[in-house]
């Protein structure tokens, strides 16, 4: 019924910068789910990202992440995009991003409070 699927995963030096996107399939308009970034590095939980709100473009970033970060979306392509940049080593994990219906604010950053989840995608910080 809904399917969530992140694309742009890879290997980027140390520095640079990455682009992952996340398209969705389903009946409701994607512009009622909030959609949500987490990342999950080796031995560890998943990680807060940032997130955006369906509609009106606001968004929330995790205080790792905040000023290298940047989620936009366009509901017209089903897709949420996720702008890394200047990233080290420690970004190094797979990222998942995750859709809800029934989140209305973008600052909810409980894995458990979305639905629906994509497969993940891997990011690699080579140094």
């Amino acid at each position: 019924q809904v399917r969530l699927e992140e694309f742009g995963g890879g290997l980027v030096r140390d520095g640079g910068s990455l682009t992952l996107s996340c398209t969705y399939s389903g009946e409701e308009s994607f512009g009622r789910y909030t959609v949500a970034w987490f990342r999950r590095a080796p031995g560890k939980d998943n990680e807060f990202v940032g997130s955006i709100r369906g509609r009106g473009g606001a968004t929330t970033y995790g205080d790792s992440v905040k000023g290298r970060v940047t989620i936009s979306r366009d509901n017209a392509k089903n897709t949420v995009n996720l702008l890394m940049n200047s990233l080290k080593s420690e970004a190094t994990a797979v990222y998942y991003c995750a859709g809800s219906s029934t989140v209305i604010s973008s600052a909810v950053t409980r894995p458990l409070s979305y639905a629906y989840w994509g497969q993940g995608t891997q990011v690699t910080v080579s140094s």
